[in-house]
């Protein structure tokens, strides 16, 4: 957390201050006493808080607040967590910056936006051309704020912009090292794989995901992706041998069965985009990990 209050705070201290109220859940502990169990969120992280012999008032307030409130919390801070003695709505005067509870990628979702486009706009097979064109203006409003997971990597408001935009570096460097590989599948590959999370994952405007919809939860965005480059090659008459490596793409870009890919990749530019997929997510939640505590600390 920004004031890093579990491990900069002495235990038992006292403190005042504003939360996003990410999740929260109402359970009975071994005194068969009601609590309130409470993720709190700020843009560089989460911490667990409990509200401990929560009274049915107290629990009916914070329900109606609805997650995603800003809320100000009083607390102390034991060894894991934060135990709330007391809690309100913000109210529009208090004095706080909405920026502060909002974990975003490091680049603005427009600035990211214009250098997918630009890369786009470079690749010379007009209908893998058309097909990234359709998908980034059809879904432009959403990919400025849409995270690429619900948890873990590129959970961030614009996240899936950011892990795109890296993906692309990357793979545009990696055409420069292997020459056989076609630039233009690279990139669209690289525009299409992930695509699907807008309709796989929920979030809301400020990028904060609390699951997934009813189709990402019984298909994901894999199957989605290959239903969605199925309705693209009908409207925009693609070939059949494109639509079906547009699909395989897609269909093995998590490489392994239990991944949720029932083949891997059988061509150079979709063996690429698994690695690249996986080399950005992993190398994301390294950093995340790496920041979270002090030089020297595993």
């Amino acid at each position: 957390m920004k004031k890093n209050y579990v491990d900069g705070l002495v235990t038992g201290s006292d403190f005042d201050d504003f939360f996003l109220l990410k999740s929260m859940a109402v359970r009975v502990g071994s005194n068969q006493k009601k609590y309130i169990d409470m993720i709190l969120s700020d843009k560089t992280g989460d911490v667990s808080a409990k509200k401990w012999d929560a009274s049915d008032t107290e629990i009916a307030e914070l329900e109606s607040y609805g997650e995603n409130a800003i809320i100000k919390i009083r607390a102390s801070v034991t060894e894991w967590q934060l135990k709330v003695s007391r809690f309100r709505q913000a109210a529009e005067n208090d004095d706080f910056d909405i920026e502060e509870f909002i974990r975003t990628a490091p680049e603005k979702g427009r600035d990211m936006y214009d250098y997918i486009m630009g890369e786009i706009g470079q690749i010379t097979d007009e209908q893998l051309k058309a097909v990234c064109t359709v998908l980034m203006e059809r879904n432009r409003e959403k990919l400025m704020y849409y995270p690429a997971a619900s948890k873990n990597h590129h959970a961030v408001m614009s996240g899936l912009l950011f892990h795109m935009k890296r993906m692309l570096a990357m793979g545009k460097k990696a055409c420069e090292v292997y020459t056989n590989l076609d630039p233009d599948w690279v990139v669209t590959g690289v525009v299409i794989h992930d695509m699907e999370k807008i309709n796989e994952i929920l979030s809301n405007q400020w990028g904060i995901s609390p699951g997934y919809s009813f189709e990402g939860q019984l298909l994901g965005h894999i199957a989605q992706g290959v239903k969605m480059i199925d309705r693209l090659a009908q409207e925009l008459e693609l070939d059949d041998e494109k639509a079906v490596m547009l699909e395989h793409m897609i269909l093995s870009h998590h490489y392994e069965p239990e991944f949720g890919s029932p083949k891997r990749p059988m061509f150079p530019e979709a063996e690429l985009l698994h690695y690249l997929d996986i080399f950005d997510a992993r190398l994301f939640d390294m950093e995340e990990a790496a920041s979270a505590g002090p030089p020297g600390d595993f």
